[in-house]
């Protein structure tokens, strides 16, 4: 039988996300809500009572509306997938953190990077004999919109409103996916620019995160080039993606005829596609709801905290830089 799932927007977003659920067999959308807004759709509704009928529900709205929707819902006994961030506030950060174990685990922020190749390339590096211990990593992923006629009018550009736009929807899903593997940094160092002069937010941002033995850099920017890489260094071998292809390099101990170090033999070459990467992480991040949806499991309270904490220091990297 499959599951009626109800959602909150329809536009951007929350359009893929519908076709998502129509593309499910699983799953029956059985309303798409607005407060206020009539749309042709035979499943629409601005009345908010209908959401409690589905199985689950879907936050697609707005980032600053995320939290008012958790709590209308909090006595809602059905799965929640809300989009990220959870919050825009530490306030409302610091409400979500006491909600209790049958709410956290009934609750799940869409950080849909955790099901992307960069983090299933992070994930395998951990505790490769290969690499070794990792010392260093390197996030690489910029494009050239802020150079596109449209991005002028668009509500990236309007750094009143969203300075730090690359910050919340780019780099926030990079820093998750460190932190699910890494846990918290003990230091970090944000460095926001406005290259291409383009409206009035930033397009460009590099983020580096101090652990005890490991340091991370992720740079994002829209005035660049597309450009998608990943460099890890180990103690004993260096792991790169660049334009779709993975190399991997070891052992350390490689010398030539006089015993100086020199670079190891490529032991791994392998293709792999990240032109669909977000759309197929998208996808599968759905797809990890539904399943738990439809088997009636608690979610990883783990996941939750993630998110929390992901959220968290994006909040203090925005604050420290409007100081």
């Amino acid at each position: 039988m499959a599951i009626k799932i109800g959602i909150v927007g329809y536009r951007n977003h929350a359009k893929r996300l519908i076709s998502l659920v129509d593309e499910n067999q699983n799953c029956e959308l059985s309303y798409i809500f607005h407060p206020i807004k009539k749309i042709e759709h035979e499943k629409f509704t601005n009345n908010f009572s209908d959401l409690l009928e589905c199985d689950a529900i879907i936050i697609s709205s707005p980032n600053d509306t995320h939290f008012d929707y958790l709590m209308r819902l909090k006595n809602f006994t059905g799965y929640i997938f809300c989009e990220k961030p959870p919050v825009v506030n530490s306030n409302e950060l610091k409400i979500l953190e006491r909600f209790d174990k049958s709410q956290k685990t009934r609750i799940f922020f869409n950080f849909n990077y955790r099901f992307s190749n960069f983090n299933k390339i992070l994930k395998n590096s951990i505790n490769s004999e290969e690499l070794g211990d990792i010392i260093f990593i390197e996030l690489i992923s910029s494009q050239g919109l802020a150079f596109k006629k449209e991005y002028l009018n668009s509500w990236r550009a309007d750094g009143e409103n969203n300075k730090f736009n690359l910050l919340d929807t780019v780099t926030i899903h990079y820093l998750d996916i460190i932190i699910e593997n890494f846990g918290k940094s003990k230091n970090q160092f944000y460095f926001p620019k406005l290259i291409s002069n383009n409206g009035t937010s930033y397009d460009t941002g590099q983020l580096i995160l101090e652990y005890d033995k490991l340091n991370v850099s992720i740079l994002n920017s829209y005035s660049t080039p597309l450009v998608v890489e990943l460099n890890i260094i180990g103690t004993n071998g260096q792991l790169s993606l660049q334009n779709d292809t993975i190399e991997i390099k070891t052992p350390r101990d490689t010398f030539d005829e006089k015993n100086f170090f020199v670079s190891p033999p490529i032991k791994v070459e392998k293709k792999i596609d990240m032109k669909e990467d977000y759309s197929l992480s998208l996808k599968k991040s759905l797809e990890f709801f539904i399943s738990h949806v439809l088997d009636g499991k608690s979610i990883n309270e783990k996941l939750f905290q993630t998110s929390l904490d992901t959220t968290d220091l994006i909040l203090k990297l925005r604050n420290k830089k409007n100081e």
